[in-house]
């Protein structure tokens, strides 16, 4: 349990990882409607996944895919929190 992460990748073919985000660190996950991510290539399918020591903007392929990936990070967090 104490590796469980979300990597993230420098492309689309998932070659090059570029880093992990530890769901014991996260603390909170929503949709950016701020539109914070002033270089995001598409800001109305950004969320942010804020960490203890970052805040992490990801970019969905669609809305429903946003929704996706946020309520799996969610629950793949409060699952990590219980143990």
């Amino acid at each position: 349990m104490d590796h469980r992460r979300l990597a993230y990748y420098t492309n689309c073919d998932e070659r090059k990882l570029k880093g992990v985000i530890y769901f014991q660190a996260i603390e909170e996950v929503y949709y950016d409607h701020l539109r914070t991510a002033t270089s995001s290539p598409r800001p109305s399918l950004t969320f942010c996944v804020k960490t203890y020591d970052r805040l992490f903007f990801l970019v969905a392929s669609s809305a429903v895919s946003m929704r996706i990936w946020m309520d799996v990070i969610v629950t793949a967090t409060d699952e990590h929190s219980r143990y």
